[in-house]
């Protein structure tokens, strides 16, 4: 799954959830059935679960470009300099 699939993946969830939670509450509140609103919402768990978690091919419509090996041994990466710990005198 690709950064962007990812992101897509989040928002889904979080849209879905949030729909499947005011209906269930929705449902519960007018059936007057705390049980029926906790099987909707628990029926919306699942259903998000299988639509967000899988990878589906809709998830890697951007995938990365990697580097070869050879090309990334051509440009080493920059070594970082260690910082001196000298310090300043204070003066009065």
């Amino acid at each position: 799954m690709d950064w962007q699939g990812q992101k897509l993946a989040e928002q889904l969830m979080q849209i879905l959830l949030l729909v499947f939670a005011v209906v269930a509450f929705t449902a519960g509140y007018l059936m007057g059935s705390f049980q029926t609103m906790i099987q909707i919402y628990a029926g919306g768990v699942v259903l998000t679960t299988l639509i967000t978690v899988p990878n589906w091919p809709w998830f890697n419509r951007h995938p990365l470009q990697w580097l070869d090996p050879s090309e990334a041994e051509k440009h080493p990466k920059p070594q970082v300099q260690p910082v001196s710990s000298k310090k300043k005198s204070a003066k009065k």
